[in-house]
């Protein structure tokens, strides 16, 4: 019998209790289950300066989430604990965009305040500690998914491109062709392109 037939037998429950018990399978069969329901909230939501993809990617992480973080002795079941996630993650996503739209105005400061805070040594725009805590969260759950579709030369490759070197460069440390770094460079930015 084929897996993806035994998992639309059993309950959400069930299938969590196993991809954590190391059936990683699963995981993939239940972002499938309910990516109409990612892809439902996203058609309601708007992402300023973003488009559809970028909401529908931010509403997957929050699925990720969900299959990673639900408590089955808690009272709601998967489907409502995954949509709360999913929302959470689009909305921050909105909110997100929607501070870097009014940036400039947020962060402006009158010529005489910047001086006098030049002064007293002051200077600088600092995020909540609840921005600071969902960026991190966010960033550690994309580089887990990255980490997870990337093959070791493609992950080595990115590294070394995100330490700020360009492609002779890291043909040069791998010893490879500088053609050879932008055909690993152009795979990885297809595969993370549909996370």
């Amino acid at each position: 019998m084929d897996d993806m037939n035994t998992y639309d037998s059993m309950d959400d429950t069930e299938l969590i209790r196993r991809f954590r018990a190391g059936e990683v399978q699963i995981g993939d069969y239940l972002v499938e289950k309910y990516k109409p329901l990612v892809k439902s909230k996203a058609r309601e939501l708007f992402l300023a300066g973003g488009d559809h993809e970028d909401l529908l990617q931010e509403g997957m992480i929050g699925l990720f989430r969900a299959v990673r973080e639900y408590d089955e002795d808690r009272e709601a079941s998967f489907r409502t604990f995954a949509l709360l996630l999913v929302t959470r993650q689009m909305y921050s996503a909105i909110q997100g965009a929607q501070r870097q739209k009014h940036k400039a105005l947020n962060s402006s400061v009158s010529i005489s305040e910047l001086q006098d805070n030049q002064e007293e040594g002051k200077l600088g725009v600092v995020d909540s500690p609840e921005t600071i805590v969902l960026d991190r969260e966010n960033a550690e759950v994309l580089r887990q998914r990255i980490d997870g579709v990337l093959s070791p030369l493609e992950r080595k490759v990115l590294n070394y491109y995100l330490e700020g070197m360009d492609y002779r460069m890291i043909a040069e440390r791998m010893e490879r062709s500088p053609k050879s770094i932008d055909n690993t460079l152009q795979r990885i930015r297809r595969k993370v392109s549909h996370l």
